[in-house]
């Protein structure tokens, strides 16, 4: 897996402050999608141990208390990347407690894989569907386009 952009610390894509990862390669190339730099699987930089190991540093950081992680892209939940995600979310799970996981994917939930919901299993709210253009909002918290669904897996009461 290759990664175009990683924020250790983010206000913007999901709740309160988190760790952001912006994953390479989509293949649903909305029409109008504001990160086009992520479309391609070799964009960026390769998805390391290191990175991996940095992004568990920073959830940990007392310094910067942050509330999760959250994965974004290109798409996450495109099957050259499962591997690595389902790696990276188990690691997340097991050496960062108490920590939330946000995805946003542009498949729709009702038409994921074995293995794309074996990842969606382990997380707390995915964001789910195309970024259509004609029904773009930037009113919308955390969606781009209505059509995108927030489905929260966990109960979260201050969100």
């Amino acid at each position: 897996m290759h990664y175009h952009q990683y924020y250790p610390v983010d206000v913007v894509n999901g709740p309160g402050t988190r760790a952001t990862l912006f994953v390479s390669g989509c293949e649903h190339q909305c029409r109008g999608c504001y990160n086009q730099s992520t479309w391609r699987l070799d964009s960026g930089h390769p998805f390391d141990q290191a990175m991996s190991d940095r992004v568990i540093a920073d959830l940990n950081d007392p310094r910067i208390k942050r509330r999760g992680l959250s994965l974004s892209g290109g798409d996450p939940l495109h099957p050259a990347n499962l591997a690595d995600v389902l790696a990276l979310v188990k690691r997340v799970r097991a050496e960062c407690p108490g920590k939330d996981i946000w995805c946003w994917t542009g498949y729709r939930l009702e038409e994921l894989s074995p293995a794309q919901q074996e990842v969606v299993s382990l997380i707390d709210a995915l964001i789910d569907g195309r970024f259509e253009q004609a029904l773009a909002d930037p009113g919308l918290v955390w969606r781009g386009s209505s059509n995108q669904i927030i489905h929260r897996f966990r109960l979260d009461d201050d969100v």
